[in-house]
């Protein structure tokens, strides 16, 4: 069972805030930390879905393999998101694989709870379900670019999105939040290794982003809105008007992700080894 200590800090996740004390000790009824270095995982694709999962802190990175034995990066899990609900879709498989990418800390319920889960707690239930149609959604929208858009956009539009979900201001700009590679980038974004490499480097030169092993720093946002061609964002940059093809950003208030729970791994709950 969860801490006191784990208790107040699931307070800071948007997912519990709504739920009063009693419904909040009645939601954690089973639940069990559990603790993943940075690589781990948590469940691979194929797997008996034993389990469904809250991430408290870190961040988590899913990945399928196709029929070819490609790898494609589907996502990436930010603190206080639900995950492996593969009970929720009626699947006995869990369809994806989920590593760690930081060390991160979740809570894992057995899937035999998920009833009493939902069940109990209409505000969780309505949660999961907007969190199954978000990713539907993204899941459409991924599909459309993949067809209609060149190759330069989606990669831009990408690097926007993960910046707005785990952005966190940098001095140079603002940073993806955790680890990622021009591999990851080129799995989410159905391209190779050597195009995102390309990109990355121009738009290096021109200013628009910083890269290095693992890192990418946004320096203008409207730069590379523009690229992406999403004209209505490449016109909303208060504070960074100098930036023609380059320029650095202005410091931006933390992304959706870092508004939640940020709290340091060590100390948080009593967990045992994932």
């Amino acid at each position: 069972m969860p801490s006191p200590l784990c208790h107040a800090l699931l307070r800071n996740l948007e997912l519990f805030r709504p739920l009063s004390d009693a419904q909040l000790k009645s939601a954690l009824r089973g639940a069990q930390p559990c603790r993943l270095v940075a690589g781990a995982t948590a469940y691979r694709q194929g797997a008996v879905a034993s389990h469904f999962f809250v991430l408290l802190s870190g961040s988590l990175k899913v990945a399928q393999l196709t029929a070819d034995g490609e790898q494609v990066v589907v996502r990436y899990v930010n603190p206080g998101d639900m995950f492996g609900l593969a009970r929720a879709m009626r699947q006995s498989r869990y369809p994806a694989t989920v590593q760690a990418v930081l060390e991160s800390v979740c809570l894992a319920w057995p899937d035999a709870l998920w009833e009493r889960f939902v069940g109990n707690h209409p505000q969780l239930s309505a949660m999961a379900l907007q969190t199954m149609g978000q990713r539907l959604q993204d899941a459409h929208l991924r599909i459309q670019e993949l067809s209609t858009d060149e190759v330069e956009q989606r990669v831009a539009r990408t690097i926007l999105r993960l910046i707005e979900s785990s952005g966190q201001p940098t001095a140079g700009g603002i940073g993806i939040g955790f680890p990622i590679t021009r591999q990851d980038i080129a799995e989410m974004t159905g391209t190779t290794l050597h195009t995102v490499s390309r990109l990355l480097s121009d738009w290096r030169q021109r200013g628009i982003v910083d890269s290095s092993r693992k890192r990418i720093v946004l320096r203008s946002p409207a730069a590379l809105a523009r690229v992406s061609g999403d004209a209505q964002a490449a016109q909303d940059c208060s504070g960074c008007a100098s930036c023609i093809d380059g320029g650095p950003a202005r410091m931006a208030q933390p992304g959706p992700a870092q508004s939640r729970l940020q709290a340091p791994v060590s100390g948080l709950c009593e967990t045992p080894s994932a």
